[in-house]
């Protein structure tokens, strides 16, 4: 079964409600583990356009929030609905993700 890694970035305010999604939508399973993940904190960066409508900050204007890196595993299937599942409860208008394809041990 083809698994990838997928990473999204939080602000601390809802990284909850994230990895509960995350969870419920099947992400994080890791053999008889559930709601798997791991989370380290940063700084994130970005400047709203004139056409934005930022949940944090102003457009045309810089904004720096503490957010969460939130990463975790799951099958490839199931990835475009525990995307939707992020989406629905992360509050930023762009959800900034990454999706790694990941290989397993018998393809080293």
């Amino acid at each position: 079964m083809e698994k990838v890694k997928i990473a999204v970035f939080v602000p601390l305010t809802h990284t909850d409600k994230v990895r509960g999604a995350i969870g419920k939508a099947e992400g994080g399973a890791i053999g008889n583990y559930d709601y798997c993940s791991f989370s380290s904190k940063g700084i994130g960066r970005f400047k709203p356009n004139e056409k934005a409508k930022p949940h944090i900050g102003k457009s045309n204007s810089l904004e720096e929030v503490e957010e969460e890196r939130i990463e975790f595993i799951c099958p490839r299937n199931k990835a475009k609905s525990v995307i939707s599942a992020i989406k629905k409860v992360h509050p930023y208008e762009e959800v900034a993700l990454d999706v790694y394809l990941l290989i397993n041990e018998e393809q080293i």
